[in-house]
Parts: C-alpha cells; sequence; structure tokens
C-alpha cells in the first residue's frame, strides 16, 4: 500500500482524499495557492506546500510546482482529485518519469477518452452504441450543414474538445445551422485552442445517465452501477442521484454491461465513468442510451455511488494504484437503498446565480446525512475557483425517504452572509414531478422561474424577526453583550396589539404580533444584525436606523458592486438610461463563467464607471442606479 500521498487539489475533494488515506494510515500532504493558505484542506494534511499565486495557472494548475513539492515533502505518490489535473496525460506522465505513482488511469486511456469524436470512433469499433452523428474529418461548413441536414433537426453541433458545456450549440432548423456553427467554432477555439466540431442527434427528451466503471492492472473490471445526472442548469449538474428512477433489471444490464465494454477497450485502470445520453420518451430502454463520453477520473458525485454499495472509491484508487486487485468482483457488488446529493454552490439564484464570496460568519450545516466539504465557520469562499460549499448526500431505504431527508437539509441550511442556492434545490427536490421521477436535463429550465426563490421576506420570516427581536429584548433593558437566543419553531405568544419595528435591506416595517403564532425557522444575532434562516434563505434585519449590513448589501441602495475580480466583456446601459427592475446593466466573465448584474428596482443610471473590456476587482463601484419618480 502506498505509504504517503500528495494531493494535487484544493477543497472539498482535497479534504475528502485526505479522510480515506489518514483512515488506511497513509501520510498526507496538501499543497496551498496563497488565497487557501489557512483553508481546510491545509489544515486537515499531516503536512503542506505552498505553491504559488492565488490564480489556478500560477499554483494548483503549475505541474512543475505540484511535482517538486511532492518531491520536497517525499510523497510517494499524486492524487489528482477531480478537475485541474486529473484528466491531463502530460502531467499524470510528468508526475511519473519524476519517479510518482499516479493515482489515476494510464495516460493512453486519458488520451484515447480525451477527445470526443476519436472516443466515439473507438466506442463504435468496439460495439458500444453511441448517438448517430457525423464525426468525419471534413470540417467544412458545407460538409457540416449537408451532415446535419442528413442527420434530421434538431441537432446539436458539440466542439471535439469541449467540456463544461461550452462549444455547443442546439441548432432547430436548416436555416439556423451557419450562424450556430460559426458562434460555437469561435467558442471553442477561444476555451480549448481547438475549433472542430461533431455533430449529433438532439435527443428532445434526454435523461442524463453514467455508470461508475472501476480497472485494475490485472485485467479486471467491474461496473458498480448507474447514476442520474439529469437536473442540469446550464449543462452543470445540480442533483445526483443512484440508481436511477425507472430504470430496470435489463436495461441496467445492458447500459452498465456496455460501460464495462467501453472501459476494456482502452485498458482502463483506475476510478472512471461512462456517460450516456437517454432518449426518455418512452421511459429507459436499452436501445435508447447511447455513449456520449468517458470522464477518466473520480467524479464530483462519487458519494452516491458510495452510498448505495457501501464502498470508499477512494480507497479503491489507493488500493488499485498500489497494485493490488479490485476489492470485490462483480457479483459481490449489489444496490442497497438510494441516495441523492445536492451540489451546495455559493451563488444568488435571484441575481442570476452571481457567485457569492466572501467570509462564512454563520456556517450551520445540519440534519443526519453524509456532508462532503471543504470549508468551515470562519473560512473563506474565495473568487478564484469553483464557488462550490459543499456536497449534501442523502441515503434511505427509498427513493422517496432519500428526497425527503435532502429537502429536510436544504431548507435547515444557515449560511451568512455569502449567499447559497440552499432553497432552490429545496424547491427542485420536492418538485412533484422529480419526486415522480419525471426527469430529464430540460427539467430545471422548464421551471426556472418557480423554483428561483424571490429575494424579498415572506410575512412570516418578518413576523419570526419581529418575534425573535422581542424575545432577544434587541434595544432594550437587558444586560449589554447578551447573547442572542436561537430560535426554531416557536409560537409567539406576545399580546395582539405588541408591535415591533425593523428594516431588512430598503425597507422599514412596522410588525403587529400576532399571539398564538407559529412560526417556523430559525432567528439569531451576527453583531447588530438579526438573522432569519428559513427554508433555505438567509435575510438580515435591524432595528431602524442600524448599520448592520441587513439584507443583499449595496444593491438595495441602487449601489452594483463587483461581486469578484474579472472582466468586464458587456455593458448594456449608459449613464441617463431609465432601467426596469431586472434589466441587464453590466457582465462580468469570472469564475469560469459570465454573471450579469441586474437593475434593483426601477430607476436611472445615475453613474456608470466601467467599459467593456475592462478588469476590475472585488468591490468596486460599476454602477449605481438611483429610483425615478415614482419608482
Amino acid at each position: 500500500m502506498i505509504q504517503s500521498l500528495l494531493i494535487a487539489n484544493r477543497g472539498e475533494i482535497a479534504c475528502r482524499v485526505i479522510r480515506t488515506a489518514r483512515r488506511l494510515g497513509i501520510r498526507t500532504v496538501a499543497v496551498f495557492s496563497d488565497a487557501d493558505r489557512n483553508a481546510l484542506h491545509v489544515r486537515e494534511a499531516d503536512e503542506a506546500v505552498h505553491i504559488g499565486a492565488s490564480p489556478a495557472r500560477e499554483s494548483y494548475l503549475a505541474g512543475e510546482k505540484i511535482i517538486a513539492a511532492a518531491r520536497e515533502a517525499g510523497a510517494e505518490a499524486v492524487h489528482p482529485g477531480y478537475g485541474f489535473f486529473s484528466e491531463n496525460a502530460a502531467f499524470a506522465e510528468a508526475a511519473m518519469a519524476a519517479g510518482l505513482v499516479w493515482v489515476g488511469p494510464k495516460p493512453s486511456s486519458i488520451r484515447a477518452m480525451g477527445l470526443k469524436d476519436a472516443a466515439k470512433k473507438l466506442m463504435d469499433a468496439a460495439g458500444v452504441p453511441t448517438t448517430p452523428g457525423y464525426l468525419g474529418e471534413d470540417q467544412s461548413p458545407e460538409r457540416l450543414h449537408a451532415e446535419a441536414d442528413a442527420i434530421g433537426y434538431p441537432v446539436l453541433i458539440k466542439a471535439v474538445a469541449g467540456g463544461g458545456g461550452k462549444g455547443m450549440r442546439r441548432v432547430n432548423a436548416s436555416a439556423e445551422f451557419l450562424d450556430m456553427l460559426a458562434s460555437c467554432k469561435r467558442e471553442a477555439a477561444a476555451s480549448f485552442g481547438d475549433d472542430r466540431v461533431l455533430i449529433e442527434k438532439y435527443i428532445l427528451s434526454p435523461r442524463h445517465i453514467e455508470v461508475q466503471v472501476f480497472g485494475d492492472a490485472h485485467g479486471n473490471v467491474v461496473h458498480l452501477f448507474e447514476r442520474d445526472c439529469s437536473l442540469q442548469r446550464r449543462h452543470q449538474k445540480v442533483i445526483e442521484e443512484a440508481p436511477a428512477p425507472g430504470m430496470d433489471e435489463a436495461t441496467r444490464a445492458a447500459v452498465c454491461g456496455a460501460a464495462v465494454k467501453a472501459a476494456k477497450a482502452v485498458e482502463y485502470v483506475g476510478a472512471g465513468t461512462i456517460e450516456f445520453i437517454a432518449d426518455a420518451s418512452q421511459g429507459l430502454r436499452a436501445d435508447r442510451i447511447w455513449f456520449m463520453e468517458m470522464n477518466t477520473r473520480l467524479q464530483v458525485e462519487h458519494p452516491v455511488t458510495e452510498e448505495i454499495t457501501g464502498e470508499d472509491l477512494v480507497e479503491w484508487q489507493l488500493r488499485v494504484a498500489s497494485g493490488e486487485p479490485l476489492p470485490k468482483r462483480q457479483e459481490e457488488l449489489s444496490i442497497d437503498g438510494w441516495a441523492m446529493e445536492a451540489r451546495l454552490y455559493a451563488e444568488d439564484p435571484s441575481q442570476e446565480f452571481l457567485p457569492s464570496t466572501g467570509r462564512l460568519d454563520h456556517f450551520v450545516l445540519g440534519g443526519r446525512i453524509r456532508i462532503d466539504t471543504g470549508v468551515e465557520e470562519g473560512d473563506r469562499i474565495s473568487p478564484y475557483y469553483d464557488p462550490m460549499i459543499a456536497k449534501l448526500i442523502a441515503h434511505g431505504a427509498t427513493r422517496e425517504e432519500a428526497i425527503g431527508r435532502l429537502v429536510d437539509v436544504l431548507e435547515q441550511v444557515e449560511v451568512w452572509p455569502v449567499r447559497t442556492n440552499a432553497a432552490f434545490l429545496a424547491r427542485a427536490a420536492a418538485d412533484p414531478d422529480f419526486r415522480a421521477g419525471k426527469v430529464d436535463t430540460g427539467f430545471i429550465p422548464a421551471r426556472l422561474d418557480s423554483l428561483v426563490p424571490g429575494a424579498v421576506p415572506s410575512e412570516g420570516v418578518w413576523n419570526l424577526a419581529a418575534n425573535a427581536m422581542l424575545a432577544s429584548d434587541f434595544g432594550g433593558s437587558g444586560e449589554a453583550g447578551d447573547p442572542w437566543r436561537a430560535l426554531q419553531g416557536f409560537r409567539a405568544n406576545a399580546d395582539a396589539d405588541f408591535s415591533v419595528t425593523l428594516r431588512h435591506g430598503g425597507e422599514t416595517r412596522t410588525v403587529a404580533l400576532a399571539g398564538g403564532e407559529e412560526l417556523e425557522g430559525v432567528a439569531t444575532a451576527n453583531g447588530e444584525t438579526m438573522l432569519v434562516f428559513s427554508e433555505g434563505q438567509a435575510f438580515a434585519f435591524t432595528l431602524p436606523g442600524a448599520d448592520g449590513g441587513a439584507g443583499g448589501g449595496a444593491a438595495s441602495d441602487g449601489v452594483m458592486l463587483s461581486p469578484m475580480p474579472g472582466r468586464v466583456i458587456a455593458v448594456d446601459v449608459r449613464q441617463g438610461d431609465v432601467v426596469a427592475k431586472g434589466a441587464k446593466l453590466v457582465t462580468l466573465e469570472a469564475m469560469k463563467m459570465e454573471h450579469s448584474l441586474t437593475a434593483p428596482f426601477d430607476g436611472i443610471v445615475a453613474e456608470l464607471n466601467v467599459a467593456e473590456g475592462e478588469q476590475v476587482s472585488e468591490g468596486v463601484v460599476l454602477v449605481r442606479i438611483e429610483r425615478g419618480d415614482g419608482a
């Protein structure tokens, strides 16, 4: 068994690997950037080595620094986690050339599955069903257009070297094809340095089904059943589950058998995932599930597979990398119950999912479920990396039980002042169609308006805040420094004519307390601010005149700050323009995505401080909106 391990990653996955390595008695070495100097993965590892500045390209994507760190710390092996170098054949080769054990697949396997067109040709040759489409070398617009016409619309144009939803366009009619092709090629060239594309038949009721596979150096390959990752937003997974709803044993045997066949075709060693696209218009059927791509690494959603099989996939990785055979044979693996994973992100759904960065002053994740995270209260969500806070994983005997546990925990999330998508996730998981297993990749886009919670507190939240202030003697005669009491699910017993005046954002309201009213939620203090957590959302209240930073920050006053360092890629207004609430003002490119700032209310652009193409720092005033007459 490996004796010492460097984790070439950060955050949640680094902590996850450290947890298993510690149980196995393996010494762990973390690497960290300037931004992560005090991060949880650094604190949990046996040793940590600084590798550079905060931007990933100067630290976590600086391969020579990571290999030097491994040598410095005397590490025997390197685990790449997911993202960063996890599917980089050149880095794997460099690590192996430096005498390190690579906890991952052979570089040849990574390369074989790295390009979508080559991978699909390989799968065709291996007898794995692939989506109808065009994978030819002729990349002329005329040939691509003709192939799309022959396949039949709608079709999907996909970048050969694509990933993460970039370099993809749906084309509904022949007349749209050339414009969409040009746009896709531009994005592919900018994102991947390769503008080649392939054409696939677009599936109208698509389900994203993937199979966990594992191989060892002795020629053994098994599957650990399937996962359903159909709940997606902008091609990014939101909630994953295992097994897949509606999967019968015959279809499971066919798709999992195809996954094993795919892994054997590239002599696969280690953890991998074979992704399939299913046409679910007539339910899951073996003849309507096609190979899409292979991820040659451990997946973000691997915990749901661990929960239903009882296996530790990181331990499997370490044992296989040490030269051991697979821990179990296929016939020894079985499914126990149901598991769901929700990705808790630092983002604000009410502001078009704009990432939210900063210090986690209040951070409580409760419930009797598995929580994989890379942060604790007091840590910071950095603008330099993916804004995932935690993965919440619920297991139950049935799908309904797993959903119930997940929704309960999501509704109890307490995070401040960083915003999260907890309420959005809870609404998605509680949706009747989701509960019934009626899911496809269009589920969230079709229901987005109903799934995104409003930014305005409900009457119940106002009442809870008022009762909490009363119970805590806020502004009253209590001794200075008295702790505010946490209130959860309590019944208000104040006189019906008693009232409290409080402020949230730009609104001040006098709330009449109703005796005997049942109030659900949690209220607690944070400095001069009363925080209320209800159904996955967070709201902040103060007394009138107090400056507690309540409710949504500067945007409530019309001042739009840059939430993180980034580049301004679009400015949609000019100074003096009249704008309506929700109108797009400025779009930033940061944290690998585009983020739009919108008007918080009807008004006039009183101040505009940026132009397209500018780089901006965090906290810079970009736009200021003044309320217009009658606004």
